[in-house]
């Protein structure tokens, strides 16, 4: 099925949902793909969002495109129509999720060095990857007693939710991976490069670069989830899933449930990590400021940075400002 059949097919099933009130159809996507011209791609991404009330925040580098946009279905029917029309982009495969209620506050069109960053910028999916296994396949695969499920999201998205039976790296950022992959794998088990060993992330995108790190240090046997946490989420029923909890998302939705809705977790914007009703009822709690995971380890400087950021949050949602970056 191609990426604008998927797309109409999603519409469909969820006709319903989309015709809801402020209905938003968020669309995540990443492309690995030699981008010899980052600022020409640049402009052309902002030509078509120039126009529009879709916001979100697209990252472009010299190994590829990576997004996330959000809008209501007309606009975003038109803006993906345009995007495959990008010789580079033609067959780019998005996830869809749904919010009832725009989850950014303007479009930023940035150039970076990596779209997701691992520090390595030597390591790079359009060389040397692992094996791509489609969420269709991906409960057969993790049913294997034999096989290493290492989760490489951060382990504050993990705290919300992962797969039965997922190694947590507990680590903090994805710069951090390498290393813990020295650390916890390589220098404990002199057999490891020869396991069989399976990764997934949210979108696609930290899995599919770490499949190309472990290959590129020798490891054989190496898988990951296609379209990421998101695409397993769309296209495999709950009564067959073998997910557990909410997904934590990049937004202020902050998670969704099974059913690409909203979660029932906020963010602490001090220090990220996601929170639910109880843990705002905490005498540490303040919006923006602090929870009762960084209260104590933030200085009095940071909380006052961060209060001035809230500030500004709060105004720009006020404003509801739209501008392309």
């Amino acid at each position: 099925m191609s990426p604008k059949s998927n797309y109409l097919n999603f519409l469909k099933l969820n006709e319903k949902k989309l015709n809801k009130p402020d209905a938003r159809v968020v669309v995540a996507f990443y492309k690995f793909v030699e981008v010899s011209n980052t600022l020409s791609l640049q402009n052309s991404l902002k030509l078509i969002f120039n126009k529009s009330e879709i916001k979100g925040t697209i990252l472009i580098a010299k190994e590829g495109v990576n997004g996330t946009i959000a809008g209501n279905k007309d606009e975003i029917s038109v803006a993906l129509e345009k995007i495959w029309c990008i010789e580079l982009l033609i067959d780019l495969e998005p996830k869809y999720s749904f919010a009832y209620k725009n989850p950014f506050f303007r479009m930023k069109i940035k150039l970076k060095k990596e779209i997701v960053t691992i520090g390595l910028t030597e390591i790079s999916p359009n060389k040397i990857v692992g094996n791509y296994v489609k969420p269709e396949n991906w409960n057969d695969l993790i049913s294997d007693k034999n096989l290493l499920l290492i989760d490489t999201r951060n382990s504050y998205e993990i705290s919300i939710g992962s797969f039965e039976n997922a190694l947590n790296p507990n680590i903090n950022n994805f710069r951090e991976f390498p290393n813990w992959v020295t650390k916890n794998l390589i220098n404990k088990d002199p057999e490891i490069k020869n396991k069989k060993i399976a990764m997934f992330c949210t979108g696609g995108i930290r899995c599919e670069k770490s499949t190309s790190y472990l290959k590129s240090l020798g490891f054989e046997d190496v898988y990951h989830l296609e379209g990421g946490i998101l695409k397993y989420l769309e296209k495999i029923p709950k009564k067959e899933s073998k997910w557990n909890g909410s997904c934590f998302v990049f937004d202020y939705r902050v998670s969704i449930d099974h059913n690409l809705e909203l979660g029932h977790y906020e963010m602490c914007f001090a220090c990220r990590m996601p929170i639910s009703k109880i843990d705002k009822m905490h005498k540490y709690f303040v919006q923006g400021e602090s929870c009762h995971h960084c209260f104590k380890s933030s200085s009095d400087k940071q909380k006052k940075r961060f209060k001035e950021r809230q500030k500004q949050i709060e105004l720009s949602k006020k404003n509801n400002l739209k501008s392309v970056n």
